[in-house]
């Protein structure tokens, strides 16, 4: 495999176990990537077809698909710090219909503020990054 990489020009990752610069990002990608639906199921017939492929893919990850670990907003709304108007509407929403229905709330609502710093894999000593399911699941203990 090493031979292979090498006679193509690819650098092969170096990354230790730990220490994650480049995979856990490719990892993540790859999972978002292959459960699309529009994810192809055979082998491009030419090569325009698979860069077309990808320019949308690459258009609607940016542009369309809403990432948990920003607060359900696109790549393009939080770069264009939209994010922050639209994650005060959000929590004012969910306010507002606490306030109407309360019963539906056991607890506060979801938490809509911006994460500042996101990480694939926080160092676990990090007390200022909490995974949204970890907050969401400390919020329902509390």
């Amino acid at each position: 495999m090493l031979a292979t990489l090498q006679a193509l020009g690819v650098m092969p990752s170096l990354s230790r176990p730990g220490v994650s610069n480049d995979n856990p990002y490719c990892e993540s990608l790859f999972k978002t990537l292959k459960y699309r639906p529009a994810y192809p199921l055979k082998a491009f017939d030419i090569l325009l077809a698979a860069r077309t492929w990808v320019g949308a893919l690459v258009r609607w990850y940016n542009d369309e698909h809403r990432h948990s670990a920003i607060q359900f907003v696109t790549p393009a709304q939080r770069h264009a710090n939209l994010d922050q108007d639209i994650l005060g509407r959000r929590a004012a929403l969910y306010e507002t219909a606490r306030q109407r229905n309360p019963l539906r709330w056991k607890g506060p609502t979801r938490n809509w503020q911006r994460v500042h710093a996101v990480h694939l894999n926080p160092d676990r000593s990090d007390n200022e990054y909490v995974a949204p399911e970890r907050r969401n699941q400390e919020r329902k203990v509390a």
